[in-house]
């Protein structure tokens, strides 16, 4: 997180893509060529590929314009087919950055908190890390750092060179006596990564364990996810199969952003998710109720911190993230039915036509 600039573009980056995930939501035959034939797990059936249109899909995924290279995972009842195009690695089990989808492992682990009694979502954050956030601003609460309701604005001091910060060190960015005071009442969800820095502080405070730690405890392990996890500060490697080339450094973004994992691992981790095998009823519940200043948000995310979209009457559920060269995102239909990974290497800076692109490529799915 070099400075402010660069951690704008790079959020703006993560919220483009929500619709790529729902765009191959809905695949149902055809045949890729002969540089995109779908991986099949092990015990696979080769009938189960006869719902998926693959012709579109290849049309998805083939290189171009916007795209240099595609990596698209679907999963669900009776379906298991992977493929990729490009320079991006053929192998299923390839590792990647998956940036802003970390939030969601962020987010369960704070639901799984809330669930245990240890706080709750309408508890102010200002309890829970003293002296974190100015004396002078209203309470914020877990369940508006969750939801994206909090009000923090993008930060206005400049983030030094080299090193990786610590949480602290981010979020007092956001909170330096120079920067505006979050605006009460809040009027609208506002994406904003320095809430998830905030979680993960909450956290740490609250287990007496780190960040890392408690993913692995919670998630990770008894998923069996071996690809999963949060690295050190300061480690910049991608442990082979690489998806992408991942020699290109990136900022620590820690619970905000900055877990490795890969595609079979974020199937299996979304399928438990939406299936209710990782949260009490309560809890789970939280995933899939949007509050009010969602209405109206170009990306809306529930109070559990889930991404929402919805293709042609079919509700999609997930999260987008950018680190390194890809571009990432994971998404799963009603009762994880139906699970998408996918992975790209962006060709196109400009977030608009990047947006139009994947809206195309969403028409072309359907």
């Amino acid at each position: 997180m070099t400075n402010s600039a660069n951690s704008s573009a790079r959020k703006a980056r993560w919220t483009t893509v929500a619709v790529a995930g729902a765009a191959v939501a809905a695949l149902a035959a055809g045949a890729l060529p002969a540089s995109a034939q779908p991986v099949r797990p092990p015990g696979t059936a080769g009938a189960a590929d006869q719902r998926i249109d693959t012709g579109k899909l290849a049309a998805l995924m083939a290189p171009g314009d916007s795209a240099s290279g595609t990596m698209v995972r679907v999963g669900g009842t009776g379906i298991r087919w992977t493929a990729a195009t490009g320079p991006l690695s053929r192998d299923p089990a390839a590792n990647f950055r998956i940036g802003s989808i970390t939030k969601l492992f962020t987010s369960t682990v704070v639901l799984q908190l809330v669930g245990e009694g240890r706080f709750g979502l309408d508890t102010p954050v200002q309890d829970l890390l003293p002296g974190t956030l100015p004396a002078r601003w209203e309470p914020i609460t877990v369940g508006q750092l969750l939801s994206h309701t909090s009000g923090l604005g993008l930060p206005c001091v400049e983030f030094a060179e080299g090193g990786a910060p610590t949480p602290e060190q981010v979020v007092s960015h956001w909170t330096d006596p120079a920067c505006a005071a979050p605006q009460y009442p809040v009027l609208a969800q506002q994406y904003n990564g320095v809430n998830y820095f905030l979680l993960g502080m909450v956290i740490e405070r609250t287990t007496d364990r780190s960040y890392a730690e408690e993913v692995q405890r919670r998630i990770a392990r008894p998923l069996g996810l071996r690809h999963t996890y949060s690295p050190r500060p300061g480690d910049r490697s991608v442990p082979g199969p690489v998806l992408a080339d991942a020699r290109e450094i990136e900022p620590w973004a820690w619970a905000e952003g900055g877990m490795i994992s890969n595609a079979p691992d974020l199937e299996r981790y979304m399928t438990s998710l939406m299936r209710g095998h990782l949260l009490r009823p309560a809890q789970q519940r939280q995933l899939f109720t949007m509050p009010p200043l969602s209405e109206g948000a170009r990306d809306r995310f529930s109070m559990g911190g889930l991404m929402r979209a919805e293709v042609d009457g079919t509700v999609v559920w997930g999260k987008t993230g950018s680190m390194g060269a890809c571009t990432s995102g994971v998404f799963a239909t009603e009762g994880g039915r139906r699970t998408v990974v996918h992975s790209l290497l962006p060709a196109v800076k400009d977030r608009e036509l990047m947006r139009t692109h994947i809206e195309q490529l969403l028409a072309a799915s359907l």
